[in-house]
This record gives structure tokens, C-alpha cells and sequence, in this order.
């Protein structure tokens, strides 16, 4: 997913660039920034029916956009697509949610040096902070460093650590 999001992004750019830079907007500048915003949404392996259902509702976002002034017409295609991305990628719940007297096991994996021990110690002292009970264990078996480097970020968080030094 975090090699996807860099390409898609660079995509969207191209497809909205090329719209803010064409000299006039008019239904023929808005379909083809449209189709390419599909394209690249699709080449990153986005659901068709997202892709499709995003479509149709930037569509009907756009329906009064000849009697917008001709200056204003940019920014109302760009606000209609960034709402509509905005819904793809943030449904408004969160895509986890721990549950009180169950326990829950969360997984990082990436790529080295991606930033997963940090991230995990953050989000174990957020949970905390919140009146949850994380605990951190080692697994990181490929990088000599990394058990210490989790153990300090654990008791400076002041989260269970759990884990076993292995030497290379």
C-alpha cells in the first residue's frame, strides 16, 4: 500500500495539473481530467465501484458548473474532487478499533527503516494514554539493533516490553 499511495499520487497530480493549466474549462477539460483521475485510481488496484460511484458524484457536484463565474470553475472542480477522494480514503471510522476485555494483536510490517518500531511505540503510548493496556514485543529478528531500540522507546513510553535478545 505505501508504494501504491507516492505513484497514485503523482497521478492525481498529473491529471489535475494538466486541468489547471488548460487555458479554458469547459465539459471537454473536466471529462478528461476525470478519466485520467479514474485511470490512475484503477491502475492502483482502487475497487471499480469506488472508482465508479466517485465519478458519477463529482458528476453531479459539477451539474452548475456553466453558471459558475469562469474564474471560479478550477477551484469548484478541485474542491469536488478532493471531497470525493476524501470519502474513498477516509470512511470516518477508524479501520481498527480495540475492544474492551478482548484482547487485540497488531501486526507493523514494512519495509526497513520504514519507521515501524517508532510507530509502534507511538501507538502503544496512544493506547495507553487512552486507558488501554498495550504491551510491545520484539520480533524484529533480521536487525541487530532493533531490540534495543524498542526496549528504550518502551521504557521511556513506559509500556510493557516484552522479548528476548538474540544475538547475530
Amino acid at each position: 500500500m505505501f508504494v501504491v499511495l507516492p505513484k497514485l499520487g503523482v497521478f492525481l497530480m498529473n491529471a489535475l495539473t494538466q486541468m489547471i493549466n488548460a487555458e479554458y474549462i469547459n465539459e471537454k477539460v473536466v471529462n478528461k481530467c476525470l478519466n485520467n483521475i479514474n485511470r490512475a485510481l484503477l491502475q492502483t488496484d482502487v475497487q471499480f465501484n469506488l472508482v465508479r460511484d466517485m465519478s458519477s458524484n463529482i458528476n453531479k457536484s459539477l451539474i452548475n458548473l456553466d453558471g459558475a463565474p469562469k474564474h471560479n470553475r478550477r477551484t469548484i472542480i478541485l474542491q469536488a474532487v478532493y471531497n470525493e477522494l476524501c470519502k474513498i480514503f477516509d470512511s470516518g471510522k477508524p479501520s481498527f478499533a480495540p475492544q474492551k476485555g478482548k484482547p487485540s494483536v497488531v501486526l507493523f510490517v514494512g519495509l526497513q527503516g520504514s519507521g515501524k518500531t517508532t510507530t509502534c511505540t507511538k501507538y502503544a503510548y496512544h493506547h495507553q494514554k487512552m486507558g488501554w493496556k498495550p504491551a510491545l514485543v520484539y520480533a524484529d529478528t533480521s536487525r541487530a539493533g532493533a531490540f534495543d531500540q524498542l526496549k528504550q522507546n518502551a521504557t521511556r513510553a513506559k509500556v510493557p516490553f516484552y522479548g528476548r535478545h538474540i544475538l547475530f
